[in-house]
């Protein structure tokens, strides 16, 4: 039995679309690297063992968040500490605090996923 010429194409369609969607949530490698030193920092341990499960954890976020969403959460997350009125626009904005707690949720449930400690303490 042949295939159709139809059947065909959407056989080639999806072949190509496969590639492009395991991307859709790449992130760009320095930002990868940046992450991944600041975890390892607070994880101290073991060298390869702390780089994996590290990587683990962005990885893990990476297939639930695309890199814009990811940037726009961490760093509110991040900015979510200045204090005084600069730290206020963070604070005081419903959906950016949304968007932290998610980012957390994500960051806790990636850690459990990859058998990484939660935060330690600096």
């Amino acid at each position: 039995m042949r295939a159709s010429p139809t059947s065909v194409c959407w056989i080639a369609a999806a072949l190509l679309a496969a590639p492009m969607a395991a991307r859709a949530h790449d992130y760009p490698t320095s930002e990868r690297v940046i992450y991944v030193e600041a975890c390892m920092h607070d994880h101290p341990g073991g060298h390869y063992e702390m780089l994996n499960k590290c990587s683990c954890v962005l990885d893990t976020i990476a297939r639930e968040v695309p890199f814009d969403d990811y940037v726009t959460m961490s760093t509110a997350t991040n900015a979510n500490s200045i204090g005084g009125e600069r730290g206020s626009y963070i604070r005081d904005v419903e959906p950016l605090q949304v968007q932290i707690r998610r980012f957390r949720q994500l960051q806790v449930a990636a850690r459990k996923s990859c058998l990484l400690a939660p935060d330690a303490a600096r």
